[in-house]
Order: structure tokens, then C-alpha cells, then sequence
């Protein structure tokens, strides 16, 4: 299927692309609110800045993706393939990304408020500046991430893997480092209001 014809058909009123193969498509700026693309091949796809609020990508394949300011509010990416995709100023407000693999993806600038990113594998992702105040990230795997300015103020961290994540500037506030692996990580230069830190915690984080 091409481009043309998926939006031919959601104009009309589709909306279930299950298992769909559209590797390599432009869909830029487009409008696809609600749409079911269920395991759908979107390998090297260009989806920037179109909709996809409230949009069914339940395993789907966004491997190297070109996501650029791409609106997936409220969207079901439960273990969805986001291995190396461009989501510089994406907004993924509310995301269920619970188990999906976002590594080495760049998330700089992105809004990630509230998004559960529970269990997913972000580890050397760049997350720069990106907003992740309220996200679940309990058992996420951050290891060698960078997140450089980054805002995860009252996140939920536990079992998280922290591991030579590099936080410099980083907004740290109201989170609980239980059972969180710090190994490698300076937090000198983190802004961390309401936080008490373990003596492990800090033997942890050197």
C-alpha cells in the first residue's frame, strides 16, 4: 500500500490498517487520529509532524523512523520498534510505550509527560531537554542514555536502570531512587528538590 491510497482510504472512513506495509512512505503532515496500524511495517518511514493521537501502533515496526515533531498523544505503542527513529520535539503525552524499544532513538525536546514507558528499553537514546515530569518509568532500561537537561520530576523510577546515563542540569525533583541503579552516574550538577538519597544510592553513583 502507498501513501495515496492508506489516506484515500481513511478520508473515507477506514481506520484498521492492521499489519500494514508501508516501509519507506512520506505520510508528513497529515491528519491519521485513531488510526489502527497494528503491527504495521513503518521501517525508514516519514511521519513528521502528522497526528497520530489516539492511534493503535501496538507492535508496530518504526525502526529509524523519521518522527519530527509527530503528535502520538494518547496513542497504544505498547511493544512497538522505535530502535533508532527520529523523534526530535515529538509529543508522546500519555503514551502507553510500556516494553517498546526506543534505543539509541533521539527523543531531544520531546514532551513525554505522563507517558508509560514502563519496562522499555531506551538504553543510549538521546533525550536532551525532553519533558518526562510524571512518566512511569519503573523497570526502564536507561543505560547510557543522555539526558542532558532533561525534565523527570516526579517519574516514577523504581528498578530503573540508570547506568552511565549521563545527567547533567537534570531536573531530578520529588523522584524516590529506590532500588534504582545509579552505577556510574554523577548527580552533582542535578536539581534534586525533595529527593533523599540512600547511602547506597550514593556509593552507587560514585
Amino acid at each position: 500500500m502507498d501513501a495515496d491510497e492508506l489516506l484515500k482510504r481513511y478520508c473515507a472512513g477506514e481506520r484498521n490498517f492492521p499489519q500494514v506495509s508501508l516501509h519507506l512512505v512520506n505520510l508528513s503532515e497529515v491528519c491519521l487520529t485513531g488510526i489502527n496500524l497494528n503491527r504495521a511495517n513503518l521501517t525508514n518511514a516519514t511521519l513528521s509532524q502528522s497526528n497520530l493521537c489516539q492511534a493503535n501502533l501496538i507492535e508496530a515496526n518504526l525502526t529509524a523512523a523519521v518522527l519530527w515533531r509527530t503528535d502520538f498523544s494518547e496513542a497504544n505503542m505498547i511493544l512497538a520498534n522505535l530502535k533508532a527513529a527520529n523523534l526530535i520535539r515529538a509529543t508522546l503525552r500519555k503514551v502507553d510505550l510500556h516494553k517498546g524499544s526506543l534505543v539509541k532513538a533521539d527523543l531531544r525536546l520531546a514532551d513525554l509527560r505522563y507517558a508509560n514507558l514502563s519496562g522499555a528499553n531506551l538504553a543510549g537514546a538521546d533525550l536532551r531537554y525532553a519533558n518526562l515530569s510524571g512518566a512511569n518509568l519503573s523497570g526502564t532500561n536507561l543505560s547510557s542514555a543522555n539526558l542532558t537537561g532533561a525534565n523527570l520530576s516526579n517519574t516514577y523510577l523504581s528498578h530503573t536502570n540508570l547506568a552511565k546515563a549521563i545527567l547533567y542540569k537534570t531536573d531530578l525533583s520529588y523522584v524516590d531512587f529506590t532500588e534504582v541503579d545509579l552505577t556510574g552516574v554523577d548527580l552533582r550538577y542535578c536539581l534534586l528538590n525533595g529527593v533523599t538519597l540512600t547511602e547506597r544510592s550514593l556509593i552507587e553513583a560514585g
